[in-house]
């Protein structure tokens, strides 16, 4: 399917009347604007409900503001999809492309506070979508913010100041003036409650949904050559996210050095992510422990491997305390690898029965659900065919419809 774009040049005329159609307009300057470990989590949610929202919905016009470097196609054969900028009946997205440069935080900020509001007004756009948190303080339309998540209130020492006081004062700010919420998760929608005040008449959970090309891969070769070119142990357990402190590693590094002692030398332990925050400790703990030939931090995964690597690994541990979401243990479950999680925030909700659900806090608790997995007979396969089914009830184009009827209740003058 070949995909097209219409550039905005110029402000379109208003229409009016009770045919008009909706002009909705979504904030996606966090569509990753490069290969990191921000290609996870917020950029996926905006990638797929773009993608989804054409298909989806026949009587709204659309207008996505981007950043100078956000992609609009991507290499054939990658995980992700051309951005669908144009679908059936030769309707298209219109594209506001900032020509700042806004993937440095400050200038964000600027536009988003400053320029965002006059762009609004100049498109005629009846309501904007904010789907990171932060909508603007001038806001000349309707607004629909998604809270993706809150963990900047509960583990405040994990963000730079800066970072910490801009989410505090705007992400309040923007609770309390939206017209309306969509939370991620249950867990998210309790916390803006709690931190905020904010009415749950006032909030819809909608969950995030797990791409196709997350399935089992059964071609013993490919996942040989994978394992060959990354250099990979027949056995390993895995964790995909950001390196820090929120995701609770240490546990795990001090839970997988009793299993390793117990065990010998069975399986290696692969941490894989980007460098967040504070990460540094992990490290230090990792020679503290012993455990330099046993654990191996390949960094950050591009977005198109990760199949491959739940495919290979044994289980997919996430020890993580708080979570918005958590889409690897749903992207691994789709995949068909066994997980075990936290018993924390929106993990319980992710997982439900599928996976094992462990104290984050209780290092004994890892060490055994790490021993049970090699010596419980049916355990994975029990586990992983849990967990496939799990995770078909999780999908991008729900997502995307119950999106689309939070617009259309805030549109109409509902909450």
């Amino acid at each position: 399917m070949a995909y097209t774009c219409e550039v905005v040049k110029e402000a379109p005329t208003a229409t009016s009347g009770p045919s008009a159609r909706r002009r909705i307009g979504i904030n996606a300057q966090l569509l990753a604007q490069e290969r990191s470990y921000r290609h996870a989590g917020v950029s996926r949610y905006i990638d797929n409900l773009l993608k989804c929202l054409l298909r989806e919905d026949s009587e709204a016009d659309y207008t996505v503001f981007l950043g100078g470097r956000s992609p609009l196609r991507y290499a054939p054969g990658t995980l992700r999809s051309a951005l669908p900028l144009s679908l059936e009946q030769g309707r298209a997205y219109r594209e506001r492309r900032s020509r700042l440069p806004t993937q440095n935080p400050w200038v964000r900020l600027f536009w988003e506070q400053c320029i965002q509001p006059l762009q609004l007004r100049a498109s005629g756009i009846e309501l904007l979508h904010s789907p990171v948190n932060v909508q603007p303080l001038v806001l000349p339309c309707k607004g629909v913010v998604t809270a993706t998540d809150l963990s900047f209130m509960v583990f405040p020492r994990s963000f730079r100041t800066f970072q910490r006081l801009y989410q505090r004062f705007f992400t309040r700010w923007s609770a309390r003036r939206a017209d309306h919420l969509i939370a991620i998760s249950a867990s998210t929608a309790r916390d803006l409650v709690k931190f905020f005040g904010v009415p749950a008449t006032k909030i819809t959970v909608t969950y995030p949904g797990v791409d196709a090309a997350y399935r089992p891969i059964t071609d013993a070769a490919v996942l040989s050559e994978f394992r060959r070119r990354r250099n990979l142990p027949d056995k390993f357990f895995l964790f995909v996210g950001t390196l820090e402190p929120r995701k609770n590693l240490l546990t795990l590094l001090r839970a997988y050095a009793t299993f390793r002692r117990a065990m010998g030398g069975t399986h290696k332990l692969v941490l894989a992510g980007g460098r967040g925050w504070l990460y540094r400790p992990l490290f230090s703990a990792v020679e503290e422990l012993g455990l330099q030939t046993d654990v191996v931090f390949p960094g950050f995964v591009p977005e198109e491997e990760l199949p491959l690597w739940y495919n290979t690994a044994e289980a997919l541990v996430y020890p993580s305390l708080y979570e918005g979401f958590g889409l690897p243990p749903l992207e691994a479950m789709a995949c068909g690898t066994a997980v075990v999680v936290a018993d924390a925030s929106s993990l319980p909700e992710v997982v439900s029965d599928a996976g094992l659900r462990i104290d984050p806090h209780r290092v004994e608790a890892w060490t055994e659900a790490l021993v049970q997995l090699c010596q419980v007979d049916g355990l994975r396969a029990d586990l992983a065919s849990r967990g496939l089914q799990r995770a078909r009830e999780f999908t991008w184009t729900r997502m995307a419809r119950e999106t689309i009827q939070v617009y259309r209740n805030v549109l109409a003058g509902g909450a």
